[in-house]
């Protein structure tokens, strides 16, 4: 297994649509694995591949304090969804260290197939109902911080382009070897 790196807001790669897993073979499983290992490690409840330069419908999720729990879901869809809608504070590994409140649908059922293929459905409320839809929005090539104002899409944008400017700087002073 390994760690794999972590698309962060703004990069375009975030808005590429995903395009349905059709190979369900041993790659699926070792990407699945990595990406278990890449969130575990970040850490955080969710990861779309789409985060991780992936473009495949696939996203994992394990919303347990014992990290015990992963489901990996292949190709999800909503097939219901209530009218009933709830606010969450997100945050997302692509948008490190930012959070607001998101409104969602408060229970889904999530029709999607395993690493083996295998069909299989979840219904789904709270942190999980949440966390399904935020990965799902990946796989459309879309990041929580669009539900946003455009005054705080804008800030975070900056905040994250300026954040990896100062990551850039200090790689660059470390290979020269003159950091500070």
């Amino acid at each position: 297994m390994s760690i794999l790196n972590i698309l962060r807001y703004p990069d375009p790669r975030l808005h590429k649509v995903a395009v349905p897993v059709t190979a369900f073979d041993a790659r699926l499983e070792k990407l699945v694995a990595d990406m278990a290992e890449t969130m575990y490690e970040a850490p955080g409840v969710g990861l779309a591949a789409s985060q991780v330069d992936v473009h495949e419908q696939l996203l994992i999720i394990d919303v347990t304090e014992t990290k015990d729990a992963l489901v990996a879901y292949c190709n999800p869809e909503i097939i219901w969804a209530s009218d009933e809608m709830q606010v969450y504070d997100e945050g997302c590994l692509s948008v490190p260290g930012v959070y607001d409140g998101v409104e969602r649908h408060a229970r889904v059922k999530v029709r999607a197939q395993d690493v083996k293929g295998a069909f299989f459905e979840v219904e789904a409320d709270g942190l999980l109902a949440v966390c399904i839809q935020h990965e799902m929005d990946h796989l459309k090539g879309k990041v929580f911080v669009e539900y946003l104002s455009p005054l705080k899409r804008n800030r975070i944008k900056t905040k994250m382009l300026k954040e990896e400017r100062g990551i850039e700087r200090e790689a660059m002073l470390r290979a020269q070897g003159r950091r500070h």
